[in-house]
């Protein structure tokens, strides 16, 4: 009598089961539990219902939540220059976060919004209503955004909710042909964007040393323009952040492509969980010159053909002190990132990280990556 053919299916389950558990067991063994999830910043800015009512120019002004950067930038190319200016003081937050608006009109803009938001937290941080845990938050955020205020920073984005997003400018994005973005990975958020230890571990470290090792003859964003995550648990090891940072990076590149009129679209340089934003984003031609993920755990994707073909895609080598060569690079039952950029069937470009250490020493002065990191923004 003939057999019943056996189903494999409870079998590969179990094999799949196993495989995404020993994925988040190394995620999270890497660095320790995360248990709380993050909620991801999306829509339009704070104000923006303020915005659209506004008819004091007899314009009707662009919707933050809907209109494209480039409808955005023909907006702004009807109003003077004394509206515009009148528009960023009773809108801060909106003009200062609007993708495709003049670029100095939005450092402005986000200079009246932090010490706006520097005045809230100041009187917090005195409340006697306030515990003093929440006192001792809202001094913490007031300095952070004093140190924003100083020396004539150009921030980019600024937008206070949650743990809070920002952006800054490093050269003259309106003046040099090459720009360049960095887009950080996990734990990095308004009051971690900039510390001095650690520092090319923090965006600012990071655009800082690639704007240096230019000449300075290009700009350099440091975009902390998404809700990363928290430690390494449940939401490192799944999408669910990364595609709503995709989004916001996608318009920023949008933007920046209509205002900066570059000779070349940024190179996109993404750290860590930031090369899973950059792999979701999947960017043309006209937003990107290049990818470059380093220390990534994979780009949720399976391969470089997964991506844009015309976006050249550079993967930096991992050093052996780097923590997350011990991440399997897999993907199932949503947990894990695909597969591993720096395998040669992966399809990447090689780069060198002679000199590197750790996980964040990618832009250390003196490393063949940093120096890789420049001749790629600048266009050699």
């Amino acid at each position: 009598m003939r057999q019943p053919r056996s189903d494999h299916r409870p079998r590969r389950f179990a094999r799949a089961v196993a495989g995404a558990a020993v994925a988040l067991a190394a995620v999270l063994g890497a660095g320790g539990w995360a248990a709380d999830t993050q909620r991801a910043i999306t829509g339009p800015p704070p104000g923006t219902a303020a915005w659209i009512a506004d008819t004091t120019l007899g314009l009707r002004l662009p919707d933050p939540a809907t209109a494209s950067p480039a409808a955005v930038a023909a907006f702004f190319e009807q109003v003077p220059a004394a509206g515009q200016d009148a528009l960023a003081v009773r809108h801060p937050l909106v003009v200062g976060n609007l993708d495709g608006a003049p670029v100095r009109l939005r450092y402005r803009a986000n200079a009246l919004a932090l010490a706006e938001e520097r005045g809230r937290e100041l009187a917090r941080a005195t409340d006697p209503a306030l515990p003093p845990r929440d006192q001792a938050t809202a001094h913490g955020r007031a300095e952070r955004y004093r140190t924003l205020l100083d020396g004539g920073r150009q921030v980019l984005a600024f937008d206070p909710r949650g743990r809070g997003l920002v952006a800054e400018v490093h050269g003259d994005l309106t003046a040099t042909g090459r720009t360049a973005v960095v887009v950080p990975g996990s734990d990095i958020d308004l009051l971690s964007f900039d510390r001095p230890t650690d520092p090319y571990g923090t965006p600012t470290g990071m655009a800082r040393a690639l704007y240096d090792a230019t000449g300075r003859q290009s700009a350099v964003i440091a975009w902390a323009g998404y809700t990363t995550p928290v430690g390494l648990g449940p939401d490192a090891a799944t999408e669910t952040l990364a595609r709503a940072g995709a989004q916001r990076l996608t318009r920023l590149l949008d933007g920046l492509a209509v205002t900066t009129r570059p000779t070349a679209p940024a190179t996109v340089f993404c750290h860590s969980y930031g090369s899973v934003v950059c792999g979701l984003a999947r960017p043309g031609p006209e937003q990107a010159a290049g990818l470059v993920v380093l220390g990534s755990p994979g780009m949720g994707v399976d391969s470089a053909a997964d991506l844009d073909p015309r976006v050249p895609l550079w993967a930096t080598g991992r050093n052996g002190s780097d923590w997350i060569g011990n991440v399997p690079n897999v993907s199932l039952l949503g947990l894990g990132h695909g597969a591993d950029p720096t395998d040669p069937g992966f399809g990447a470009r090689p780069l060198p990280a002679t000199g590197s250490h750790g996980h964040t020493g990618y832009f250390a002065p003196g490393t063949a990556s940093l120096a890789a990191f420049a001749a790629l923004t600048l266009g050699r």
